[in-house]
């Protein structure tokens, strides 16, 4: 079941705090925030849009320095300083026409916990909170921040054959 579901997915979704950092917010005097992101994490997902999948960014969190993280990535469909990610999600399946079933998010905590119960995989990382953890079809083995993107992306690939690349190029995970 699980891995006929991977063959089916064309879209991820990914919230941020805690999913694709580690949930640290480190708060400069001036008020700006600071997330740490994971080279790898990195690498996946700019992999993944040259494979022609669709990657969505839906946070509650915001900041130049985020959207700029995402851009260099190549990821396009970013949604910063979200509300209702529900009504993000759904207005995006409409804009891409793509079903729900088509639709892997990884989020991390009960902002995300709605929008989770819509899609065809929900998914998280380890150190997700435990009502995220009961409906994930997929828990990784590693922490937000710590390559559960990377691992999730992978899984995807390798299960449609997608993954390798012939060409790998260093500068490839957006710095």
């Amino acid at each position: 079941m699980f891995l006929q579901k991977l063959k089916e997915i064309t879209t991820f979704i990914f919230d941020v705090d805690g999913v694709l950092t580690d949930g640290s917010v480190q708060v400069t005097d001036n008020g700006q925030s600071l997330r740490t992101f994971n080279i790898k994490d990195g690498y996946a997902m700019q992999l993944a849009v040259k494979r022609g999948y669709n990657i969505c960014i839906i946070s509650g969190g915001d900041g130049i320095a985020m959207g700029k993280r995402f851009f260099n990535l190549g990821v396009t469909d970013v949604f910063l300083g979200t509300g209702d990610k529900v009504a993000i999600f759904k207005r995006y399946l409409q804009d891409k026409n793509i079903t729900a079933e088509e639709v892997l998010y990884m989020g991390d905590d009960i902002p995300d916990l709605k929008v989770m119960k819509l899609v065809g995989l929900p998914t998280c990382p380890a150190d997700a909170v435990e009502e995220i953890k009961a409906i994930s079809t997929f828990v990784s083995p590693y922490n937000g921040g710590k390559t559960a993107v990377r691992d999730i992306i992978e899984k995807v690939m390798k299960v449609q054959g997608r993954w390798h690349d012939e060409n790998p190029n260093a500068a490839d995970s957006g710095i």
